[in-house]
């Protein structure tokens, strides 16, 4: 089976998008989409976010994590025991 391949390489639109952005502070679901709309590629979210997040630690630019947790992701903070106490 051959490789995917995408139509444009997006690691290069990934680092026009944060040059290009300066050092305001970005997205991360704003730059996903721009990625998405540039290249067309079929990559998932979170490879995505991984992504932007390296190249966006090598330049020094800031990115606001605004994905948010999925909803049936479980809540390691808390177990079903403690539904009814509260914590200090």
């Amino acid at each position: 089976m051959l490789p995917h391949v995408e139509s444009r390489n997006v690691a290069a639109s990934v680092d026009k998008l944060l040059a290009e952005r300066g050092t305001t502070l970005l997205s991360m679901k704003a730059l996903i989409a721009a990625v998405r709309e540039q290249t067309g590629t079929e990559r998932s979210d979170a490879d995505l976010a991984g992504l932007i997040t390296k190249k966006a630690a090598l330049l020094g630019v800031a990115v606001l994590s605004d994905l948010g947790r999925p909803d049936s992701a479980p809540d390691l903070g808390r177990s079903p025991r403690d539904a009814g106490r509260k914590f200090s």
